[in-house]
C-alpha cells in the first residue's frame, strides 16, 4: 500500500525535482503539496508549484500557506534560484490555481482524517508545520514521521553556522524538532554528496520527453550559482534526497542524534547543533543523514523522470 504523504515546499528548482519525484512513484499517495514562504515569496512559490504541476499534467492539489517566518524578518533566495524561484525553463502558465483552504488548515484536517497515517515531508521553511502544531498540539502524536530537507550536520549554506531553509525560520524548526515526532533529517552534509553534474543532466535530456528537457534546464540554471559559489560541476540536489529516503532508503545511512535548534540571534542563529557522540545524554530526536549513494539516487530519479511523457 502506497505510503500517504504530505509534501511541504518551497519551490525552487530541487523542490520542483523532488515534486517530480513523489508525484511518478507508486510507492507514495501524495495527498497534497503544501507551499511556503522561502526561496521566494509565498506567491512565487505557490505559483512555481501550480507551473510544476502543469508541466507533469498532475493532479494533485496544492494549498498556499505562511508568507512570513513565526518571528524573524523574510529572507529569500533569489540568488540561487533567480527572481521567479525557477529561472531557466519556460514556465507555461498554470491554468488549474490554487485551493481555497489554507495550507495549514489542510494539514491538520488530513492528519487528523488519517490518524497515524500521513508523514510530512518539508523541504522548506517549517513554518507551515510550526503552526499546525501551534493550533493543534495534539496532532504531533498523529503523524508517524516527518522526513525533512534542513539543517547540517556541520557547517551552513547561508551563514557558516546555518543552512537555508532552517535560518529562514529557526523559531518553527524549534518547535519542529521538539514536538516528539520522529524526524529524518537530510542535511547539506549529506545533500552536498548528490551533485548534478553534466553528465547526469544529459541523461535527464536523453529521455527525450518535455519533462526530461525541463528538468535539465532547471538543473543548467542551478548549476550557475553552485559554480560560483564551490567551484563545483554542478548542483546539489538537496529536496529529493528527503523523497527518496521515503522510496529508497537503503541509498542511505543515517545515526540517531538530538538536534536544537539555535534561535539566539549572532553567528550561530539558525544553526542545527548535532548532538552526534550523545555527550549531552538527552535522548534523539532525529536521524541525521549521513551517507547516501548518489548513483543509485540519480537512477532513481532517471527512472521516474521518465515516467512523465
Amino acid at each position: 500500500m502506497p505510503r500517504k504523504i504530505i509534501y511541504d515546499c518551497d519551490p525552487g528548482h530541487d523542490d520542483a525535482i523532488a515534486m517530480m519525484l513523489a508525484l511518478a512513484s507508486p510507492e507514495l499517495e501524495v495527498l497534497g503539496v503544501t507551499v511556503v514562504h522561502g526561496n521566494v515569496s509565498l506567491a512565487r512559490t505557490a505559483r512555481n508549484a501550480l507551473v510544476v504541476r502543469e508541466i507533469l499534467g498532475a493532479e494533485v492539489p496544492v494549498y498556499a500557506g505562511a508568507d512570513r517566518p513565526l518571528v524573524r524578518e523574510r529572507i529569500s533566495a533569489e540568488a540561487v534560484h533567480g527572481v521567479s524561484g525557477l529561472d531557466g525553463p519556460h514556465l507555461p502558465e498554470p491554468k488549474r490555481g490554487l485551493e481555497q483552504k489554507h495550507a495549514v488548515a489542510f494539514l491538520i484536517e488530513t492528519v487528523k482524517a488519517h490518524p497515524g497515517e500521513v508523514t510530512l515531508v518539508p523541504t522548506g521553511p517549517l513554518t507551515n508545520l510550526a503552526l499546525a502544531l501551534r493550533l493543534e498540539p495534539q496532532i504531533a502524536g498523529l503523524i508517524p514521521q516527518i522526513v525533512l530537507m534542513g539543517g547540517s550536520l556541520d557547517t551552513g549554506n547561508w551563514t557558516p553556522a546555518a543552512e537555508f531553509n532552517i535560518l529562514c525560520d529557526p523559531h518553527a524548526a524549534r518547535i519542529v524538532f521538539e514536538s516528539g515526532i520522529p524526524i529524518v533529517m537530510m542535511g547539506l552534509n549529506l545533500t552536498h554528496q548528490v551533485i548534478a553534474t553534466p553528465r547526469w543532466v544529459e541523461r535527464f535530456r536523453a529521455l527525450g520527453t518535455p519533462v526530461g528537457e525541463f528538468t535539465a534546464q532547471l538543473l543548467e540554471f542551478f548549476r550557475e550559482h553552485h559554480v560560483d559559489r564551490y567551484g563545483w560541476e554542478g548542483a546539489a540536489l538537496h529536496d529529493p534526497c528527503a523523497v527518496a529516503y521515503l522510496i529508497r532508503p537503503e541509498l542511505f545511512k543515517t545515526q540517531a542524534m538530538y538536534v536544537a535548534i539555535e534561535t539566539n540571534e549572532g553567528l550561530n542563529f539558525g544553526r542545527t547543533v548535532c548532538d552526534r557522540w550523545g555527550v549531552t545524554g538527552r535522548p534523539a530526536n532525529a536521524q541525521v543523514g549521513l551517507a547516501v549513494d548518489a548513483e543509485g539516487l540519480f537512477d532513481l530519479l532517471v527512472e521516474r523522470v521518465g515516467k512523465y511523457r
